[in-house]
């Protein structure tokens, strides 16, 4: 064996793709941004679509996806990253167009974009990273919320009879007519990370296959909003985000 077999591993199980930029993260630590960012950049370069993905991101959290995956991007306003991609889809049909959204960003100021791109069966992929609470702006409340849950906002725990309800974007988005694929899942274990992976495949090639369009959230954490540890959080999100927004498949047709 030579000097340079010995060096490279015999049997790698994980790496950084290709694809991720060498820079920094800034997210916090815990933070399920990272790891979505990873399985993104893995399907793409599996699927070879590096030269034909257009991803649009918008404000908050998510602002900085451009920085960490070398593909283009495309800058939207706050919500407005479904209607942005409805018009790179439209103008490139044979490009793979994903929005990559907080929920803050798509279930608040981006409803109205997100549901009517949906329902009109856009060609398109949103992936949306739900953690319950607006994230970069200080953890306010968000439409995610869930019912007793403290933030900045409402530090007694949302109440409903204040707040109202917690808005669940992906079972809305379920019953539409122009959903091909909707799922939920999250990436707190390996094996969630696997089937989150596998969701975002599917949901890329429906959308590269123009087959409807495509909702797939991922509950996530927010160590640094909910003020707490990471691993505290992973707890806090099996024992109650996972009660409300439960995971898997809500439609697969």
């Amino acid at each position: 064996m030579t000097k340079e077999e010995l060096i490279q591993p015999q049997n790698l199980v994980c790496g950084k793709p290709q694809l991720m930029n060498d820079m920094p993260m800034h997210y916090c630590p815990g933070c399920s941004h990272g790891v979505v960012h990873k399985i993104i950049a893995e399907v793409i370069e599996e699927m070879q679509l590096e030269e034909k993905t257009i991803g649009i991101c918008p404000v908050g959290c998510a602002v900085f996806a451009y920085r960490y995956l070398d593909i283009d991007w495309q800058e939207a306003a706050h919500g407005r990253a479904p209607a942005v991609a409805t018009a790179c889809k439209r103008l490139w049909p044979d490009r793979l167009v994903f929005t990559y959204q907080g929920d803050g960003d798509l279930a608040c100021i981006g409803t109205c974009e997100t549901i009517h791109a949906l329902n009109r069966g856009e060609k398109i992929t949103i992936i949306f990273i739900n953690n319950a609470i607006y994230g970069m702006t200080g953890g306010q409340m968000a439409p995610t919320t869930l019912v007793g849950m403290k933030t900045a906002t409402c530090p007694y725990g949302r109440d409903v009879n204040l707040h109202g309800y917690p808005l669940n974007i992906t079972d809305l988005a379920a019953g539409l007519e122009g959903t091909a694929y909707v799922t939920r899942q999250s990436v707190h274990t390996v094996s969630a990370v696997r089937k989150a992976k596998k969701a975002i495949r599917k949901a890329f090639e429906n959308s590269i296959n123009g087959k409807g369009s495509n909702l797939v959230e991922i509950v996530s954490t927010c160590s640094s909003g909910w003020k707490t540890t990471p691993v505290k959080a992973n707890q806090w999100m099996e024992e109650n985000m996972f009660k409300f927004y439960k995971l898997g498949d809500l439609k697969d047709i």
